[in-house]
């Protein structure tokens, strides 16, 4: 629970993340200049009586020293959703088939969306319930809980740390996907022309640990943000040419399948719901925003965004199936042609793309443990810095040698924890904040969440399970092997036979 600053604490240091990062203004409270995310919890039956005072207006209070425009926002969102998981989509659509893929993704899309919309929601009416002009996604959740009913604050601790747990989990198995992502592409363009090079994949992610190491010590994320826009450029130019590809020579829609076994079902919603969900970036983008309530409506930023991301995915997703068929591989680019230079220059692009995004993604996970050790003196605090910086690169090199595989690994962290962070918690804080008022006639918002909440436990449970066969399975197959050029399909990481026959011993002894 975050401090106030009239009981004498002092005031931190501004964060490298926060120095980065454009100010929110959440440091601001009635114009004073006081401690992030200062807030007040208001006990119950002393609520201002908004009826005999003009409403008090948590945006018209908001200072924000470079406030984004609706314009600036969209882009930013867009930047945020269209990650590496974009190159995961064919794989999904191989999972569901080109018709479900289309109207499965839309459902997820639809899902993701609200769930977005029902937080920042939330976040309005707790900005005014305890006049606080900014909130963090922690904070909306702590504060929710700490303002609803009697039976639910004595979570609201638990709920912080939850979310804070499970937003470092995200973000550290994405830097180790992203490990994998770079090797993987890596090795295919060293076997085409070094065929001495012919390693296994494992090599190539521990040679990159001292690279991934170096961009860990940079001291401050603003020295990224050029690097981060020329990872932006050869993410761009490597998808242009990555959808040249798709496009040419594209066989009848007919010869693919339109749905696919429902037992893979849990694999495509998990790969989406990773691919798709951008719930760690909806606080700080609406926070920074010159007018918050455009964020929310039928044509608000969040669904505009959304709805450019739902088509960009299907897009790729349908025509990378459409493509490659049953060959399709755990990322689109180790698709393309092995004997071609432009399709070379792809996977170059999008190992540099993904190594320069490393950084970025990286520095969550810092920001999390970092603060969460901050409260233990030490004599050498630099020391200690640089040996968590050290110690999570080295952790996330040792995730990914473990673990090989790209589509399991994106699946596992999309059910795991995208269904936590982005399904299942935002439905609890709307009920908990409307609670008392606000759910509707027949309490149709209790039953709505009830049933958001039945749909993540789902994705959780269903897409954990699956994932984690996958990996298994990994282990009983050989590493990828490129021949003549071409990649087999086991480039994509796991054998469809092997996780059948380990699901079906696994059933037949449970039954037995």
């Amino acid at each position: 629970m975050p401090h106030n600053v009239e009981n004498g604490d002092a005031i931190p240091q501004a964060t490298e993340l926060e120095v980065f990062l454009p100010p929110d203004g959440s440091n601001l409270k009635d114009g004073m200049d006081g401690k992030k995310y200062k807030f007040t919890i208001t006990p119950k039956g002393n609520e201002p009586d908004h009826f005999s005072k003009p409403q008090w207006d948590p945006f018209a209070e908001r200072k924000v020293e470079h406030p984004t425009s609706d314009c600036d926002t969209l882009t930013h969102l867009l930047k945020a959703s269209l990650g590496t998981g974009i190159l995961a989509m064919p794989i999904a659509f191989m999972n569901s088939g080109l018709a479900v893929g289309v109207f499965a993704t839309v459902l997820v899309a639809i899902i993701c969306t609200h769930c977005s919309y029902i937080l920042v929601k939330c976040a309005h009416e707790l900005y005014s319930r305890t006049r606080v002009t900014a909130m963090t996604f922690a904070d909306v959740g702590e504060v929710a809980f700490a303002n609803g009913p009697s039976w639910g604050r004595g979570y609201a601790p638990t709920v912080r740390t939850t979310i804070l747990a499970s937003l470092f989990l995200t973000y550290f198995g994405t830097c180790s996907v992203y490990t994998v992502i770079i090797a993987t592409n890596l090795q295919q363009v060293f076997v085409t022309y070094f065929p001495t090079y012919d390693m296994d994949v494992r090599v190539y992610l521990a040679l990159l640990l001292v690279p991934l190491v170096l961009i860990g010590w940079v001291p401050n994320l603003k020295y990224l943000a050029p690097v981060s826009m020329i990872a932006n450029l050869f993410m761009g130019i490597g998808l242009s040419i990555t959808i040249y590809y798709l496009v040419t020579d594209i066989p009848s829609i007919s010869e693919r399948n339109q749905y696919g076994p429902i037992m893979q079902m849990p694999m495509f919603f998990s790969i989406v719901i990773f691919a798709m969900e951008a719930i760690g970036v909806v606080m700080p983008l609406e926070n920074n925003m010159r007018n918050p309530r455009h964020f929310l409506g039928l044509c608000g930023v969040l669904n505009q965004g959304m709805a450019g991301v739902t088509l960009i995915y299907i897009l790729v997703g349908f025509l990378g199936y459409l493509k490659y068929g049953d060959e399709t591989a755990a990322s689109i680019t180790l698709n393309l042609p092995m004997d071609e230079i432009a399709a070379q220059s792809v996977k170059v692009l999008i190992a540099l793309a993904v190594y320069c995004t490393y950084g970025l993604q990286y520095y969550v996970c810092l920001e999390i443990a970092v603060n969460a050790v901050k409260e233990y003196p030490t004599k050498h605090r630099l020391l200690r810095e640089y040996a968590i910086r050290t110690s999570l690169v080295v952790a996330t090199v040792i995730l990914a040698i473990a673990v090989p595989t790209i589509a399991p690994f994106i699946a596992l962290i999309g059910a795991l924890c995208f269904s936590i962070l982005g399904l299942i918690v935002p439905a609890l804080i709307e009920v908990v904040t409307f609670w008392e008022h606000g759910m509707g006639p027949g309490r149709w918002r209790l039953w709505k969440n009830i049933l958001l909440c039945v749909f993540g436990l789902i994705a959780l449970g269903s897409g954990t399970y699956t994932s984690i066969l996958e990996i298994i399975a990994v282990y009983a197959t050989p590493a990828p092997v490129y021949t003549n050029g071409n990649s087999t399909t086991e480039s994509l990481g796991f054998d469809m036979t092997t996780i059948t026959s380990v699901n079906s011993t696994f059933v037949n002894e449970t039954l037995t």
